[in-house]
């Protein structure tokens, strides 16, 4: 999306037009209150408790997301900003879609004996930001959170290893989260330019999230490892060690992809993966019901 009225503001990203996928708000067939497996993730106890890490972090994240873009709104420009505002409009039901189902999915870990260290520290951190953040900050942070998302989501569709071991159910939930978040890794950014954000705010956003979610990540995960008796043992360890630095490690994906963000005039989609996209809609036919779309054939 080229973003008009820019002027001086903000980073300068000179004339070029960058691709913008269309957003779909969909309602995903999956219904999580009735359980799943210990270890949903190939009978892997590492693998699984990264991504239940991921997902107990989810909702009180999405929503800090929403109300940070959502707060933006009106201080946008009254011209030129329409379709800005419709694909912020169609982020924050995405992302509420997201939360709805990882709430869902938390709830069962919960039954199942696990903890959410985090929660309280996160629902302190979101109330924080709505009520006393100045909003440029606020969504400086979720342009960092949305980046990491963005890269994560890339190769949860362009990996096959990552998640070929999952049960059905999960394995369609987080391609399906996957797919939502690469649709709108822009909107948060656009958003951001369009207020005048420029690159050492969102450099300093970065270090804070990268920090902070690598903390999180770690100590949820070891925690639930703790919990099932499984953190010192060795296979844990060769999965975890298999899982960042293997031939199809998290490390080789997605750290080139992170480090773009620091870039002076970045923007997400210079990595344009609209083919993981493509590829995701027609293996998932029937998987999904649209809710609303920008695009013509509501895919």
């Amino acid at each position: 999306m080229t973003i008009p009225g820019m002027g001086n503001q903000g980073e300068n990203c000179g004339n070029r037009v960058m691709s913008q996928e269309t957003i779909s708000v969909r309602h995903l067939a999956v219904d999580l209150s009735q359980g799943f497996p210990r270890y949903w993730n190939g009978g892997d106890a590492y693998r699984t408790h990264l991504f239940n890490s991921l997902s107990l972090l989810f909702p009180q994240g999405e929503r800090g997301f929403i109300e940070s873009v959502r707060s933006c709104v009106p201080l946008l420009p009254e011209q030129g900003f329409g379709t800005l505002r419709e694909d912020v409009r169609l982020f924050i039901g995405q992302e509420a879609s997201h939360g709805h189902l990882h709430r869902q999915m938390n709830d069962e870990l919960v039954r199942q004996g696990y903890r959410s260290l985090f929660e309280d520290h996160l629902k302190r951190n979101v109330d924080f930001s709505i009520r006393s953040m100045p909003p440029r900050l606020h969504l400086a942070m979720t342009v960092a959170y949305e980046h990491f998302t963005a890269t994560l989501g890339d190769g949860l569709l362009r990996r096959e290893a990552w998640t070929r071991d999952m049960t059905q159910p999960m394995r369609q939930l987080w391609r399906w989260h996957a797919a939502e978040e690469t649709e709108h890794k822009a909107v948060a950014y656009d958003t951001f330019r369009a207020l005048g954000g420029g690159w050492s705010l969102r450099a300093f956003a970065f270090v804070y999230a990268f920090i902070e979610l690598n903390v999180m990540i770690n100590v949820q995960s070891a925690s639930m490892l703790w919990h099932d008796g499984k953190l010192f043992s060795p296979r844990t360890w060769w999965s975890a060690l298999t899982m960042w630095w293997g031939r199809d490690g998290i490390v080789w994906h997605a750290l080139p992809r992170i480090l773009m963000f620091i870039k002076p005039g970045f923007h997400p989609w210079q990595d344009d993966n609209r083919d993981l996209l493509l590829r995701w809609r027609a293996a998932s036919v029937g998987q999904y019901r649209v809710i609303r779309s920008t695009a013509p054939d509501g895919t």
